[in-house]
């Protein structure tokens, strides 16, 4: 049954159009999140259903009638709003501040029935609230508020629930156990909530349906498998350097690649947490060959890595296993995480092993690898005990990148500062060149 009808509505301040055009249904029991960037009418739009502010044109049905003809009570008995206003009422309880949900129900007196105190005590054990029921209001956290402005919600038994950046205040925690709550919600009440969010990695597990809205138009509504796609998340928020991706469920920052290029070895999961902590210290990666179904690769593509990677159950050529090795050149350092575990991932020990042949040095966190099962000969293999020890080791092994300077607009070349440091650029590399500066151009950091 649909609860929630928004027949050819367009939503704004004075007539201006924020959102223009919108025509959905929303039935009974389900979940469905508003995403977009700030500034895209999210916000204006859960107020226009609230009935907080008039449509700019269009209508809105609620259980097929229209919002305008619903009184008052009757409509806070079918329809509950909490939005991002702050809250401070003075000289209450948590316990009075819950039981303001029950105002549609108790009549002119305002006595609680034993039945509204029931509902008031349900709502502070659904929120996990029981406890602070004799608090006094005033003293409460921003994040025990949110969670309050929920159980006052809940107490008005909505079948309509509208939520406005709801765990803005939560510490991750409470964030997920409030959507938790909201989800048990939805199955075990059949309430339908309509919520606006920035956490895109919890709207694509918690969600029934998602809707985007980007430059005053909802540009996708559906199931967040099929909508929230790694190219459409980039454009709505306009991503550079960031990725989503819908099997990881969660957004991926890439590294600048300043630092330098690594080339990493792992499988089964053993290289995702490794590719975060070098990208987010600014390394650009490169990966040995990966199953294309292992974690790893998902999350080393994310990261903008270049990628070698095999179906499951095949096994790797040699030419794949050449142009690994190709690789290897390009790169400063040789990273070993893998797993060498019933000979998965084997390919990848003579990659390691060209490697050592080529002189490079095989900084290894595995324990996986077998006592002379690979031959030192140029190079050296350096066991890693811990993430702090790799990147003291990579400080030592990876070669200092000389800094250039460079102009970046045409007008900045004769401004004085500019000029002041090319002369004095200009009679350091003199000094070297006459002898009278031993260290190295390339050991200059």
């Amino acid at each position: 049954m649909n609860i929630l009808k928004l027949q050819d509505l367009s939503v704004g301040y004075r007539r201006k159009r924020v959102i223009s055009d919108i025509s959905l249904e929303f039935e009974k029991g389900e979940f469905v999140s508003l995403l977009g960037p700030n500034g895209t009418g999210k916000t204006t739009l859960l107020r226009t259903i609230s009935r907080h502010i008039k449509p700019v044109s269009g209508q809105i049905y609620l259980k097929a009638k229209p919002l305008t003809e619903y009184p008052r009570a009757e409509l806070a008995r079918t329809m509950a709003v909490v939005l991002t206003e702050k809250v401070a009422p003075a000289l209450f309880s948590v316990y009075q501040f819950v039981a303001l949900g029950r105002y549609p129900y108790t009549g002119l007196t305002g006595r609680l029935s034993s039945q509204d105190k029931k509902a008031v005590e349900d709502a502070l054990y659904l929120v996990n609230a029981q406890e602070l029921g004799g608090r006094d209001f005033s003293s409460l956290s921003d994040g025990q508020i949110q969670k309050l402005l929920i159980a006052r919600a809940i107490c008005q038994e909505p079948e309509l629930l509208l939520l406005d950046e709801p765990t803005a205040y939560l510490d991750l925690k409470h964030r997920l156990e409030l959507m938790s709550i909201l989800r048990r919600l939805c199955r075990d009440k059949g309430t339908t909530i309509l919520c606006s969010m920035h956490d895109i990695d919890i709207a694509a597990k918690i969600s029934d349906r998602v809707m985007l809205l980007k430059d005053g138009a909802v540009r996708g509504c559906g199931y967040p498998e099929e909508v929230l796609t790694s190219k459409t998340v980039a454009w709505l928020y306009d991503f550079e350097r960031a990725c989503f991706d819908s099997r990881l469920g969660s957004i991926e920052i890439s590294g600048d690649g300043k630092k330098g290029r690594l080339f990493v070895v792992a499988g089964m999961g053993t290289g995702a947490c490794l590719y975060r902590m070098l990208a987010q210290e600014g390394y650009e990666i490169t990966t040995g060959i990966l199953l294309s179904n292992d974690v790893d690769y998902y999350v080393a593509k994310c990261l903008g890595a270049k990628c070698l990677s095999l179906h499951p159950g095949r096994e790797a050529d040699q030419d794949t296993i050449k142009s690994a090795i190709a690789n290897i050149a390009e790169c400063d350092l040789v990273i070993n995480a893998g797993p060498w575990v019933d000979n998965a991932y084997e390919w990848n020990l003579t990659i390691i092993e060209k490697a050592l042949e080529m002189g490079r040095h095989v900084l290894t966190m595995s324990q996986g690898i077998r006592p002379g099962r690979l031959n030192e000969t140029a190079g050296k293999v350096i066991p890693i005990g811990s993430a702090s020890q790799l990147f003291e080791v990579m400080e030592e092994h990876i070669p200092r990148r000389p800094v250039v300077a460079t102009m970046t607009r045409p007008e900045e070349k004769n401004h004085p500062q500019t000029r002041e440091l090319v002369s004095s650029t200009i009679m350091s590399l003199s000094r070297m060149v006459e002898g009278k500066n031993s260290t190295r151009l390339m050991d200059r950091p």
